[in-house]
């Protein structure tokens, strides 16, 4: 990589190389806006050709699509050559994608068959660079939308040729990264699943451990917290979610606790909390691991344990079938669901001895580490492609081109 040239020309909210060109998208290549065939015709659909919507928006190259159609169909829809670059222009504006196959694809999405002297894979990510200029095009309407003419006149920068494909190919090479990075935790995923299912019930055993599990009672391991808060803002305030366990400031844009919180519950670090209602009967248990003190509303329990692995007893409750029965058994009528504490203390859990508690958590808890690392290196993987495209994709840096 070399500085990029003082010899610069201005281009929107930024200054680029003078010898990159700016051009509006009809210049660069074929403007096409898909189409749905008829639903009424059944000779259009469900054949062997790739029929493109947003939902296949999900990755760099659409390889295949929810949907197809027939070759009349696809004649009826507008039929893309390989290399494509598509983008959404209703709704989801800005997503964009390279055909991997011959497609069509439905109204919501305009295209660009690119110009030989063009690299699509340069469209591809300068488009990607700039999707928030095609969200303000977009305008502020209910459903935000870019006309097929507004499309067309969107203007942007092109390095000479080789420059262009040399970019592309130093992303592609990041998007790699960050991909086969991903694939990596999906499979870690995946492992940790299988573990939790035949460790969790006894399928399978470690090695060293025998002897039958028991049946017994939370309330024989759960100790309920009942201090509350004294002082408004006296700890910081928690989410308890889905997710996992945040300081509220961080989960949300906005405050949503109650401008007093005096008498909230109180969680120490190590405590287990829970919202105690559910409307889809899916619960959430967290402990908290950020804070000494934090507070949480009371709809939400607070409870320690004794001569239980809590980190044992937290996957079983969030990731085993024994506590979804128990929620289920007390729906009632109406659409939301209660689990108490005292309801909560009346689940039987099927429990080996504290030792392999502690062996199956301490298995479980390294592929957690695992799993974080790697997330921790995807995000790593991100940011050093979004600092790649801040400079690369506006001359910022220039890449050394051989023979130019």
């Amino acid at each position: 990589m070399i500085t990029a040239t003082k010899n610069t020309k201005p281009f929107y909210n930024t200054e680029i190389p003078g010898d990159w060109e700016i051009k509006p998208l009809f210049e660069v290549g074929k403007i096409v806006t898909g189409n749905t065939p008829s639903r009424a015709e059944n000779t259009y659909w469900n054949g062997d050709i790739c029929w493109a919507t947003a939902q296949d928006f999900n990755d760099k190259y659409i390889f295949d699509t929810i949907e197809k159609v027939t070759k009349e169909g696809a004649s009826v829809a507008r039929i893309l050559p390989v290399g494509s670059v598509l983008v959404t222009c209703i709704a989801s504006i800005g997503n964009n994608a390279l055909a991997a196959v011959p497609m069509a694809t439905n109204q919501q999405i305009n295209s660009i068959i690119p110009k030989k002297e063009y690299h699509n894979e340069w469209i591809y990510y300068y488009l990607s660079y700039s999707k928030q200029r095609l969200e303000i095009l977009s305008g502020k309407t209910a459903v935000p939308i870019i006309t097929k003419g507004a499309f067309e006149k969107f203007k942007i920068p092109l390095p000479p040729l080789p420059e262009q494909k040399a970019i592309a190919q130093l992303l592609s090479t990041a998007d790699t990264a960050i991909h086969t990075n991903e694939k990596l935790i999906a499979q870690k995923e995946l492992r940790k699943k299988w573990l939790m299912q035949q460790l969790l019930t006894g399928k399978k055993r470690l090695k060293g451990f025998g002897g039958e599990w028991k049946k017994e009672r939370l309330e024989k391991y759960l100790v309920k917290h009942d201090e509350k808060s004294t002082l408004n803002n006296q700890y910081p305030v928690l989410t308890s979610s889905r997710r996992g366990i945040f300081l509220q400031s961080d989960y949300y844009t906005r405050d949503v606790a109650s401008e007093d919180n005096t008498g909230y519950n109180v969680v120490p670090r190590g405590y287990f909390t829970y919202r105690h209602m559910s409307d889809d009967l899916i619960f959430k248990f967290n402990i908290n691991d950020i804070v000494d003190r934090g507070i949480v509303s009371t709809l939400y329990p607070v409870f320690t344990t004794k001569d239980i692995n809590s980190y044992f007893l937290l996957v079983k409750l969030n990731e085993g079938s024994e506590f979804k029965m128990h929620a289920e058994e007390q729906k009632q009528g109406g659409s939301r669901t209660y689990v108490y504490f005292k309801t909560l203390c009346q689940l039987k859990l099927n429990l080996p001895s504290l030792e392999e508690q502690t062996a199956i958590a301490q298995v479980l808890q390294a592929a957690d580490k695992e799993i974080s690392l790697l997330k921790a290196k995807a995000e790593k993987l991100r940011e050093q492609k979004k600092g790649l495209m801040q400079v690369l994709l506006t001359g910022k840096v220039r890449l050394k081109i051989n023979n130019k």
